[in-house]
């Protein structure tokens, strides 16, 4: 099934909300055109700016938990290393040879100058939309990156210079790595933005060698703090596309969602949240740019499924269902319930409740079953998720404390 999932994003009218973000995975003419051809409504292409970075080698590590790889990934990865006539080049190609697809130029200055020149050279060059990446956790300077996208001064003067330098929308992609998002987002605004980009990857350190005692990737025996993506910063990610939705001054600020987003359901989690346009990197390095094809049938399917004729129905459809924790419902109580015909017999739920919960199991060692004590239990279900075999459901009807 495939229904009309055209949206509107920054006054642009956009095949499908499915971008690749700027990264890698869209960093010269081949791939990019390879990736429209699939299907992708747009291409985020990899920064430019003036400066030209000098990679290391390895730079990219990954972290699994119990058979599951790649539910982390950390990259070293700065803005790109090919030269600014180059770039500038394939982003002309793009736009000429897809003229349906939308083209947008992630940006990188160093300074005013920088700013507004870079904009008016991705103008000339036919792109669609500007992104200013405030927001790279691993530049080796504190003039570029996240160190500006924490200062919301600075925001607002970038902004005003990349305004200077075109008349395209202009999106500010946010760095997590602060407490309030709200603040340099609305600080891009003032200064002439017209949208936010959130999420950029969360700094960090994945793991050690205890052997050698270095960090991952190890180059030289050295690493450094640096970007985190994939599965694992999905929860951040919609969290701060939740604060940007809801906060008053920032109210139809059109956003583009990014982090952690593999599958359609992800994709409709950020959309229902706020977002009006999708960006990938993680999923497509570990699965290719095939997966726009379940993006796109998933997404049909959905929308079939709830009667939504537009994507634009579903944008923040669930944001009044998150409030503050002062406002959530406690008069009442959901008991698990255990299925013992699909119970296999570990016990993960009464060790885990009796170490971690309330101590409201007993456990029956001759039938190998859990048994519920109400009296105890206080319905936080540490059981139900512990299960390996979703063998607890919850009460269908409340019960009054």
């Amino acid at each position: 099934m495939k229904k009309d999932l055209s949206i509107e994003f920054c006054g642009v009218k956009c095949e499908n909300p499915f971008f690749l973000s700027s990264s890698v995975v869209g960093s010269n003419y081949e791939m990019c055109a390879k990736a429209l051809k699939m299907g992708w409504g747009g291409i985020v292409f990899k920064t430019i700016g003036f400066f030209i970075p000098k990679e290391v080698s390895p730079r990219f590590d990954q972290i699994g938990k119990e058979g599951t790889p790649f539910l982390g990934f950390k990259n070293l990865e700065m803005i790109s290393d090919h030269s600014l006539e180059d770039n500038l080049n394939w982003l002309k190609r793009l736009k000429e040879n897809f003229p349906d697809k939308i083209i947008v130029a992630s940006i990188m200055g160093q300074n005013d100058d920088e700013w507004t020149k870079l904009a008016q050279l991705a103008t000339e060059a036919g792109v669609d939309i500007i992104e200013c990446n405030f927001s790279c956790p691993q530049m080796i300077t504190e003039a570029m990156g996240c160190d500006v996208g924490q200062n919301p001064a600075l925001v607002k003067r970038y902004c005003d210079a990349t305004r200077k330098g075109t008349h395209l929308p202009i999106l500010a992609k946010m760095t997590p790595n602060i407490g309030n998002m709200e603040v340099p987002a609305l600080a891009s605004i003032e200064g002439g933005a017209t949208g936010i980009a959130a999420i950029n990857t969360v700094k960090s350190i994945t793991r050690l060698d205890l052997d050698n005692l270095s960090g991952y990737p190890s180059v030289n025996g050295k690493t450094a703090v640096s970007g985190y993506s994939g599965k694992a910063v999905k929860p951040i990610a919609l969290r701060f596309i939740h604060d940007i939705a809801k906060y008053p001054a920032l109210k139809d600020v059109p956003i583009s969602g990014m982090g952690g987003i593999e599958t359609w359901e992800d994709a409709v989690e950020f959309i229902l949240l706020g977002s009006r346009n999708i960006q990938i990197t993680t999923a497509v390095m570990q699965y290719g740019y095939r997966i726009i094809d379940d993006l796109i049938s998933g997404l049909s399917y959905y929308m079939e499924e709830r009667g939504c004729d537009k994507v634009s129905d579903l944008v923040g459809a669930a944001l009044s269902n998150i409030v503050g924790a002062n406002e959530l419902e406690r008069s009442s109580i959901l008991y698990p319930v255990f299925n013992n015909e699909s119970c296999i017999g570990c016990g993960r739920c009464y060790i885990s409740c009796g170490d971690g919960g309330h101590q409201a199991l007993e456990w029956d060692y001759k039938k190998r079953l859990p048994k519920l004590f109400r009296e105890k239990c206080v319905g936080c279900h540490l059981c139900r998720h512990v299960c390996p075999v979703s063998s607890i459901a919850c009460e269908e009807k409340r019960t009054a404390i």
